[in-house]
């Protein structure tokens, strides 16, 4: 089984996420988080189950879409993924961030 680590970066994320959505509703903000991490679940079993991102081309840096959520993860090992960032679709993500992500 895969062992699956949240980066400071993507539980931050997470926070920012559920305090946005607080503003309208704790229920859907507890939901929303709920369906991240069960999401993220599935990665123990199917690692590589994600599309590759495609603003790096490279193949262990993966994706996962939730509503309208990116979660990008590393697959670093066949026994470790790090889950690098929880980012809106809406939103333009910038290559060089990825870049400093995958280097933590």
């Amino acid at each position: 089984m895969v062992e699956i680590k949240f980066t400071d970066q993507a539980l931050n994320d997470i926070d920012e996420i559920a305090y946005f959505i607080s503003a309208s509703s704790s229920y859907y903000a507890g939901l929303q988080v709920q369906k991240f991490f069960q999401r993220v679940d599935m990665l123990e079993r199917f690692p590589n189950i994600g599309r590759v991102v495609p603003e790096l081309n490279h193949k262990s840096v993966r994706e996962l879409i939730e509503g309208s959520y990116r979660i990008i993860y590393r697959v670093l090992t066949k026994a470790e993924i790090h889950i690098l960032t929880i980012h809106h679709s809406s939103k333009r993500l910038r290559k060089s961030r990825l870049k400093r992500l995958i280097k933590k």
